[in-house]
């Protein structure tokens, strides 16, 4: 599956930062999106918005406040599901993404791939 991590962020001590590299012990594809240029796990970090194609989930890593600039870039990439982790909670966006028919959860990436869970 293609994670598209948005807030990515090549600072050790951010979760963006340990998710990518967590997804990709797990065998995930990982396009690392965020606003600073830098590398995490080999990748270089995107600073614009690449045009990608199957993407399965959009997991952020940005605050709600800084979403809105963001919406229209992660419902064109019609992930079958958007994580919202802690701190990334957002009513608007989740309505928008369940509107489009993309599933939406309030959960923890790295939890989520520790107990088997990311997968479903």
């Amino acid at each position: 599956m293609k994670t598209l991590v948005l807030g990515a962020t090549d600072n050790p001590d951010r979760y963006a930062y340990k998710a990518v590299h967590s997804l990709q012990r797990h065998g995930h594809e990982v396009v690392p999106v965020g606003i600073r240029k830098g590398q995490v796990a080999g990748l270089a970090i995107h600073t614009d918005r690449p045009a990608e194609t199957g993407i399965d989930t959009v997991t952020l890593y940005v605050g709600p406040q800084n979403q809105p600039a963001w919406y229209d870039y992660i419902l064109s990439l019609k992930p079958r599901r958007i994580i919202f982790n802690p701190g990334t909670e957002n009513p608007e966006l989740e309505q928008k993404a369940q509107a489009a028919g993309i599933r939406t959860e309030e959960a923890c990436t790295l939890v989520m791939l520790s107990v088997g869970q990311y997968e479903q």
